[in-house]
């Protein structure tokens, strides 16, 4: 019995640093269960497979040391033109995808196309890509009056997302197709549906790279 005990102890230690703490903080789902939803989601949703194995991977590595949503993840694919539902929320415990429209940035594509380029540079006006954090407080722009989360990079490749204004906020112009100057723009009356599922949750945006 002894021995048994110790082989687990092992086992359960040389998990990745997310779970092995998981087990004692928060309501993080098992490895086991993570790559099941994988499965499950990767056989029943046309999401890129190269952003749905990219994001769990990530999570995965990172959820407990950031912090991020024991409940969802998102990926915008953006590999899909803009007037298909390219933003899927997925929930980490049921396997359920929800679906919702999501802008580009004015000079990554066409109006209601896909993305073409992408950047995280300043005054790009582009969309971002990488990995992200979604804020937890909502807020309302001063000139606009768009609703909004605040959004935090994850990687040094984009974490001045802040200096750029990057946020995930609500704007009319996406029901046509319409662009915005980098943010990650939903239709207002996805607002409540999508706020709820996203805060704090990991925002994986794939444009192809």
């Amino acid at each position: 019995m002894k021995i048994i005990c110790i082989i687990f102890s092992i086992l359960l230690f040389s998990t990745t640093d997310c779970f092995a703490k998981s087990t004692y903080i928060g309501h993080y789902v098992t490895i086991p269960h993570l790559h099941k939803i994988y499965n499950e989601v990767k056989q029943k949703s046309n999401v890129s497979q190269r952003a749905l194995s990219r994001a769990f991977k990530f999570y995965e590595r990172n959820c407990y040391k950031k912090q991020l949503s024991t409940k969802y993840i998102a990926i915008a694919d953006y590999t899909k033109t803009a007037m298909k539902k390219r933003l899927y929320i997925i929930n980490l415990h049921s396997g359920r995808v929800y679906r919702y429209l999501v802008a580009h940035g004015r000079n990554s594509g066409a109006k209601g196309g896909r993305v073409w380029r992408s950047s995280n540079k300043i005054g790009s006006y582009m969309t971002p890509f990488g990995f992200f954090k979604i804020g937890s407080k909502e807020g309302i722009t001063v000139k606009k009056k768009y609703k909004y989360l605040s959004v935090e990079g994850l990687e040094e490749k984009n974490k001045n997302v802040k200096k750029r204004d990057i946020l995930m906020h609500t704007a009319n112009y996406v029901e046509w197709g319409g662009k915005s100057y980098g943010c990650f723009a939903i239709r207002p009356q996805d607002k409540d549906e999508i706020f709820s599922k996203l805060k704090t949750a990991m925002l994986y945006s794939y444009t192809g790279r």
